[in-house]
């Protein structure tokens, strides 16, 4: 199974001066994981996860006045929607991550989670069969 088939097409996009507080809101709402952040003028494309959020509360930074860009992890390791789903789960685990972007032709096409991954390599959940008792 390839990278596109287990992608999220619908990426959520915000921009380096998103405070954290906005930027988890949006993500709570998608129920998404992680935000790829476009800086035309700066670094480019560059991603924001909850763990980041998480780690600049943990530090006592107020998420109001927090921007995205001072927590953004601009060094992104990009996939291609070609990639095997073991090409992807193998970068991620040798580089401590969980999420991808994929690019297709330079662009953000999707991104891929741990959770995609495993979604499309777990046996689909059967309903749990009650036995009286």
């Amino acid at each position: 199974m390839l990278v596109r088939d287990a992608m999220s097409t619908l990426v959520l996009t915000i921009g380096p001066a998103h405070t954290l507080r906005q930027a988890a809101a949006l993500m709570s709402a998608r129920r998404v994981g992680a935000a790829v952040v476009l800086d035309p003028d700066g670094t480019g494309i560059g991603i924001l996860t909850e763990r980041d959020v998480l780690n600049s509360v943990g530090l006592g930074q107020d998420p109001d006045t927090e921007h995205a860009h001072a927590h953004t992890t601009t060094d992104v390791v990009f996939a291609a929607p070609s990639w095997t789903l073991e090409e992807a789960a193998g970068t991620m685990a040798h580089g401590g991550f969980r999420h991808l972007i994929v690019l297709d032709r330079g662009e953000p096409a999707g991104i891929v989670s741990v959770r995609d991954i495993i979604r499309c390599w777990a046996p689909q959940r059967q309903p749990v069969q009650r036995v009286p008792a």
